[in-house]
């Protein structure tokens, strides 16, 4: 049997992490149809990579497949926010109080590094909302790994994705960086001081003020 070669990256995935970043820099809007045909010439390949990317897309709860209509980027409706905060703060927390119990001092040290960098891009004057975004979700993803649950970490991904649909308007809320900092503050104390039901209190707290900032 003569040897199977595979691309690093399927073309369809390819697409679809494209799409993807489109989608959350609001290049393409909620509720926005998607343009199947223009695409595929924009991006030089045939309907079916394309339509394969829609697919896992629509998995992932950012477009939605209407019957002969097509494709478009999912609107989140309030309850569907409140929904995706209410399992992420479940989750989170769960993790939080993982973290706080289990963690060694390495993984501590780490997640101080990762709230520093936190820190210093909220610097009063010179806040971009786009790097402190990142940095927010890059200390939430090393919690979670160092929690060390696989199956929870997914459901997290797939979670998440669905809130960048909403993240700038929580993200544009007047004070709304310095109250979410002060949160993270508050979570970091709780879990150096080796107290996971606090943690988990803090971390739930911290969900529950981000979605009233999100509406």
């Amino acid at each position: 049997m003569s040897a199977v070669t595979l691309t690093p990256r399927a073309l369809y995935e390819e697409v679809a992490e494209l799409l993807r970043q489109r989608i959350f820099s609001r290049e393409l809007e909620p509720g926005s149809w998607i343009d199947e045909l223009r695409l595929a010439e924009e991006y030089g390949i045939s309907r079916t990579p394309l339509r394969e990317a829609l697919k896992v897309l629509a998995a992932e709860g950012l477009v939605t497949m209407k019957v002969r209509r097509g494709a478009y980027v999912t609107e989140v409706s309030e309850k569907d926010l409140a929904d995706v905060y209410h399992l992420l703060s479940l989750l989170e927390s769960d993790a939080a109080g993982v973290v706080a119990g289990h963690a060694s001092e390495a993984e501590l040290a780490e997640l101080e590094r990762l709230h520093a960098e936190l820190e210093a891009a909220a610097k009063p004057g010179h806040v971009d909302r786009e790097h402190f975004f990142a940095l927010n979700e890059r200390f939430h993803m090393r919690l979670l790994a160092i929690a060390n649950n696989r199956w929870r970490d997914q459901m997290v991904a797939d979670l998440r994705k669905v809130m960048k649909l909403n993240r700038h308007n929580s993200l544009l809320k007047a004070g709304r960086i310095d109250e979410s900092l002060n949160e993270h503050r508050a979570i970091m104390a709780a879990i150096k001081a080796r107290d996971p039901d606090a943690a988990m209190a803090r971390t739930q707290e911290h969900f529950r003020n981000g979605l009233q900032a999100a509406n």
